[in-house]
């Protein structure tokens, strides 16, 4: 999972504007190795150090979707992806 930066407490001002430096939400678990049979469901899991921060999940170079084959699943600091039917080019 790829992740976003929100805006933080710590900030510059300037001309009575205030900027706010984002900090990056951190992983505070990684996914994990998951074993699965050709045919079933495998769900990889993620916790981040930010809740709701939002995830951005990929393949290599592509983007997945919600679908008939992904299902992403978000509640606070925990992130899961679903991955149903699998095939081999899953792995």
């Amino acid at each position: 999972p790829s992740t976003s930066f929100f805006p933080s407490p710590s900030c510059s001002r300037s001309k009575s504007h205030f900027y706010f430096i984002a900090l990056p939400a951190l992983f505070k678990r990684e996914l994990q190795n998951t074993e699965a049979e050709e045919g079933g469901t495998a769900t990889l899991r993620c916790e981040l150090t930010k809740p709701k921060a939002p995830v951005e999940w990929r393949k290599g170079d592509v983007t997945l979707y919600p679908g008939l084959k992904y299902e992403m699943k978000q509640q606070g600091c925990a992130a899961e992806l679903v991955i149903s039917d699998l095939e081999l080019d899953d792995s």
